[in-house]
């Protein structure tokens, strides 16, 4: 069952990584480690998912979201009822989403979540505020996002993890030492230590591992 409190969407994380928790070679750049079996993982979370959020930062480095290509994934949203791709929800504090980015030329809803003092850029089908996390991810529930696959970045991982706002880890660790400074995961210190129980571990061929995991601790009650 998954963890997410009432009123907020079920999160889950899903990233490929290197044995040594880089995200990318240390040039930096777009973040593309996996083969064909974390691809195919990849586009089974997205079918889950009524949406991905990603920060504005991955999105201006990669171009565009994930999508799902799989010919059997799309007929299972659609069997569904679901559209075939899902929503893409852009965290931005400034806007900025180039008008020359591949994305706006994807077929999928955009969403921004974005400070209510902020324009949000012609294309965007529904601008929500940003404030606190817990509202932020109560508001895209409340528009009909009751499940997000995260895309990163570390900094938008990181504070969301960092609150207890994450309910899931699907981790590919592929066969890579890459060093640099480019690690998955940008997270302050905890109070407490966060607990997770492991749901599946699974081969996904070429050396690489598929790792999910859930939050096992419910979030606390912010009233006490």
């Amino acid at each position: 069952m998954p963890l997410a409190a009432a009123g907020l969407p079920t999160l889950r994380l899903v990233l490929a990584i290197s044995l040594d928790g880089r995200l990318a070679p240390p040039s930096g750049g777009a973040a593309q480690l996996g083969g064909p079996g974390d691809r195919r993982a990849l586009e089974q979370a997205l079918t889950w998912a009524d949406a991905c959020l990603i920060g504005a930062r991955t999105l201006r480095l990669h171009g565009g979201t994930c999508l799902i290509h799989a010919p059997d994934l799309l007929a299972r949203r659609r069997q569904l009822g679901l559209s075939p791709q899902p929503a893409a929800v852009v965290v931005s504090r400034s806007g900025d989403v180039p008008a020359g980015l591949p994305f706006w030329d994807q077929p999928l809803q955009r969403w921004l979540l974005a400070p209510s003092t902020v324009t949000a850029p012609p294309g965007f089908d529904r601008h929500l505020a940003l404030g606190p996390w817990r509202e932020a991810l109560a508001h895209l529930a409340r528009g009909g996002l009751e499940r997000l696959v995260l895309l990163g970045g570390a900094a938008l991982a990181g504070a969301l993890l960092a609150e207890d706002l994450v309910d899931e880890l699907q981790l590919t660790l592929c066969p890579l030492l890459l060093g640099g400074p480019a690690h998955w995961l940008e997270l302050p210190a905890l109070d407490h230590p966060s607990h997770w129980e492991l749901l599946e571990g699974r081969d996904l061929g070429g050396g690489e591992w598929l790792l999910h995991y859930r939050r096992r601790a419910s979030r606390p009650d912010p009233g006490g």
